[in-house]
């Protein structure tokens, strides 16, 4: 049998917590709650997860504070915010700290479970591992299936989201990228904040490269945005393991 795909929820409501445990556990996942952000932490210590969904307001760590741990441990396992704090700036720090989604209270339980699947389904077990993907970007070397961005002796460890991104923007070098269409296939729907949400993963990614002047992320105003390498060496080095 096919091991379960384990979540790790960071809730601090009890009800809340139990309501959705029962929810994702009948949809056939494993589900570890805990009611804190220092108990999530230790969690996340101790085993590893396939995915986590943080509360934001918690007691004795928030889930800000937890996200910002779980990057400085340079933990590659998605995670995204389940809260009922709705207001602009709180949804823009989240991605910022990394989430690769951001859901308000009250939410419909069919829509959580379908973004929870669209971002498993980026997840490659090593059992399962496709051939990967290697792009040269000016003195860049982007390893999509490593999900890592090397320069010189440095090496960035991207998160899901920046991944597919920087992919997309390999893929359409020197041609637009449409903002509407890259939002719809990396979160499978297109929404307002997850829109903004994408231009936070640009801004980013423009950080990490921009070491080599060759190379930019320009905007397209209202449509999207071009991956300008003044070279042609955006080729995929190599398709094989």
């Amino acid at each position: 049998m096919n091991q379960k795909q384990r979540i790790l929820l960071v809730e601090d409501d009890l009800s809340m917590g139990f309501l959705l445990t029962e929810f994702l556990e009948d949809n056939g996942f494993e589900v570890k709650l805990c009611r804190d952000g220092e108990s999530g932490l230790v969690a996340l210590q101790r085993s590893p997860f396939d995915l986590c969904i943080f509360d934001i307001m918690m007691p004795n760590m928030d889930g800000f504070t937890l996200a910002q741990h779980c990057r400085a441990k340079s933990t590659t396992t998605p995670f995204l915010f389940l809260t009922a704090r709705s207001l602009k700036d709180d949804k823009l720090k989240g991605f910022e700290l990394g989430a690769e989604d951001y859901i308000t209270k009250p939410f419909d339980e069919d829509e959580l479970l379908c973004r929870i699947k669209v971002l498993l389904r980026r997840q490659v077990s090593p059992a399962t591992a496709v051939p990967s993907q290697r792009f040269s970007i000016g003195a860049y070397v982007f390893d999509y299936s490593r999900q890592e961005l090397t320069y010189q002796n440095e090496t960035w460890r991207l998160t899901e989201t920046e991944n597919e991104v920087l992919k997309l923007l390999c893929q359409h070098q020197n041609q637009i990228l449409r903002r509407e269409d890259a939002v719809e296939k990396i979160y499978g729907k297109k929404d307002y904040f997850l829109g903004r949400s994408f231009d936070v993963f640009i801004s980013k990614l423009r950080k990490m490269l921009q070491h080599d002047p060759r190379i930019s992320i320009d905007n397209v105003f209202r449509v999207g945005f071009i991956l300008n390498v003044q070279t042609d060496t955006i080729l995929p080095i190599s398709s094989q393991v």
